[in-house]
C-alpha cells in the first residue's frame, strides 16, 4: 500500500512546568491575561506532524512518502527519516524560510499551551501531488494531516479530481479554519480523524450534525484520550477500541500522529478497523511512555507480547503480517 503523507514539518521545542496552568487562571481576567511560567527543562526534539506519523508507519515496516515543506536545515532531519525508512524525495525546501517551529509546555495535568511558527510550511500550498504518483508509480491513499490550511485544501482538491483516496486529518487547524474550508476538507474523505473535542468543533463550524458528516465521510475515527477509540463507518454499527494504558506517562506531545500512524499500517496489512485501532493505541502509548514524539523503541517480539497482554492472544495472531523495523 503506497501512502502520501502530506503535513507540517517542524522542529518541538518541549517545555515541563511543575505545576497546573488552571491554578494561575482568574476567569475574570481572561481579557488581560499575562501569564509566565518557568520551565523545568527543555528539549529539542523532531517533530512535524507529516513526519511523525511517517516515521510510526515506517518503525512498523511501511515506507511512507513524506510531502511536505521544509528549509535548508532540513539536511539532519532528512537523514534521520530516511534511515529510518521515510521516502523524503517529495519534501520541497524552502530558499528563504526556516523549517517550522512548535514550542509547547506542558503542566502536571498534561495539560498544554503551545505556538507554532510555519516558516516554510506555507511553502507546501505549491506542492501538487499528480509528480508525487507519477514518482512513485501510483498512490493508494493520502493523508492530509495539519498543514498550511491552503496546501491541505488543495491536495484534497486533488485527490478528489484525480481519484485518489484521501484521510483528512485537521486536528489543530480545526481553529483557525472557517467552516467551508472544513467542509472542503473533509467532504469526501475515505477517512476522517478527530479528537472528541474536534469532533464537535469540526461540526459547530461547518453547521454539519453528526449525521451529515457520517454521510459525507465513509470512516469516522475519533480518539478519546484514556477512553479509547470509536471508529464509525457509514452503515455499519460504531467499533469502540480500548485505550492501551500506562501508568509511565512522560509527554503526550505526538501521540495523536501516533495512533494514526499504527492505524494506517494496520489498514495496510488488511486488519479490521477494530485491530487496526488496538495497533495504533498501543503505538500511541510508546509514545506517551517517551519524551519527543520519535524517540521511542520497538521490538517485533516485545511489541507482540504487549498488544497480546491488552488485547489478547487471538489480537495479536493477526498481526503476523507486522515487521517493526
Amino acid at each position: 500500500m503506497r501512502v502520501a503523507v502530506t503535513g507540517s514539518i517542524a522542529s518541538d521545542h518541549l517545555m515541563t512546568f511543575k505545576g497546573r496552568f488552571a491554578d494561575s487562571l482568574v476567569a475574570e481576567q481572561l481579557d488581560k491575561i499575562s501569564l509566565s511560567f518557568l520551565a523545568d527543562d527543555l528539549d529539542i526534539r523532531r517533530g512535524g506532524c507529516g513526519p511523525n506519523i511517517a516515521f510510526a508507519m515506517a518503525r512498523l515496516g511501511m515506507k511512507p512518502i513524506l510531502v511536505g515543506a521544509a528549509g535548508a536545515d532540513f539536511d539532519d532531519y532528512r537523514s534521520w527519516l530516511e534511515r529510518h525508512g521515510v521516502d523524503c524525495a517529495s519534501v520541497r525546501i524552502s530558499e528563504t524560510l526556516h523549517t517550522a517551529r512548535f514550542v509547547v509546555t506542558t503542566d502536571t495535568a498534561l495539560a498544554q499551551i503551545a505556538t507554532f511558527y510555519a516558516g516554510a510550511m506555507k511553502e507546501a500550498r505549491f506542492i501538487e501531488l499528480g509528480p508525487v504518483a507519477a514518482r512513485v508509480g501510483h498512490l493508494d491513499l493520502v493523508v492530509i494531516g495539519p498543514n498550511d490550511p491552503e496546501a491541505m485544501i488543495r491536495h484534497t482538491d486533488e485527490c478528489r479530481s484525480r481519484g485518489i483516496p484521501f484521510a483528512a486529518d485537521p486536528s489543530q487547524q480545526l481553529a483557525f479554519m472557517d467552516g467551508p474550508g472544513i467542509r472542503k476538507l473533509i467532504d469526501g474523505a475515505d477517512y476522517l480523524f478527530t479528537n472528541e473535542y474536534e469532533s464537535y468543533l469540526a461540526e459547530q463550524k461547518t453547521g454539519w450534525s453528526a449525521d451529515d458528516i457520517a454521510e459525507r465521510v465513509r470512516v469516522r475515527v475519533i480518539t478519546r484520550g484514556k477512553d479509547g477509540v470509536v471508529v464509525a463507518e457509514r452503515g455499519q454499527e460504531p467499533v469502540q477500541v480500548e485505550a492501551a494504558l500506562t501508568d509511565k506517562v512522560k509527554d503526550p506531545t505526538g501521540v495523536g500522529d501516533a495512533f494514526r500512524g499504527g492505524f494506517i499500517t494496520g489498514l495496510s496489512l488488511g486488519l479490521s478497523h477494530a485491530r487496526a485501532a488496538q495497533l495504533g493505541a498501543l503505538l500511541a502509548t510508546h509514545v506517551l511512555e517517551t519524551v519527543g514524539t520519535q524517540e521511542y523503541r520497538l521490538g517485533q517480539q516485545s511489541f507482540i507480547r504487549r498488544f497480546a497482554s491488552v488485547y489478547g492472544e487471538d489480537a495479536a495472531k493477526d498481526l503476523d503480517g507486522l515487521r517493526i523495523r
